[in-house]
């Protein structure tokens, strides 16, 4: 596999956990992404994401200033939106997910008509390259917070924390 992944890589090399993640993900319509600003310093957005022919996207308004920095630097952090765990029984919570990647953007007329897209409207479509997936959730006996990643180069691996 490339250094950075397409998400169908990643459900061919971890499947459970990118089914997971994908889950998580489409729960909720809007997530949270990061990106840098140009001195370097983070920013939070919102933003909505869509698993499509085996890529996960991101769509953008022209001139956002999400679009803008990821233009000028593609690194991202994406994190679906979360259920507060419930305290009486944490292994009912359903967890949540996050990746990081970078940002392609992707201007072939073809592509965008398939995201029904305006051609030449400066809408921003992005395909992200994932370079890391984790899954956070409490195991079934309640007393572990459960930490599955896969990282490029590394693979998958899973951490259990009391």
């Amino acid at each position: 596999m490339s250094a950075m992944a397409s998400w169908q890589e990643i459900e061919k090399e971890v499947p459970e956990l990118a089914g997971r993640v994908r889950e998580l993900l489409d729960a909720h319509r809007h997530k949270t992404m990061a990106t840098l600003r140009r001195d370097g310093s983070p920013r939070i957005s919102g933003t909505e994401a869509q698993f499509k022919d085996g890529e996960l996207w991101l769509g953008s308004m022209p001139g956002s200033v999400k679009a803008r920095d990821l233009r000028r630097d593609p690194r991202l952090a994406l994190h679906s939106a979360s259920e507060d765990p419930d305290d009486e029984n944490p292994s009912r919570w359903a967890g949540d997910a996050k990746l990081a990647g970078r940002a392609v953007e992707v201007t072939d007329p073809q592509v965008l008509g398939r995201f029904e897209l305006p051609v030449g409207q400066e809408s921003h479509l992005l395909r992200i390259d994932v370079t890391e997936v984790v899954r956070t959730f409490v195991d079934a006996d309640g007393e572990h917070l459960v930490i599955q990643m896969w990282h490029e180069g590394r693979g998958f691996r899973e951490v259990r924390r009391r």
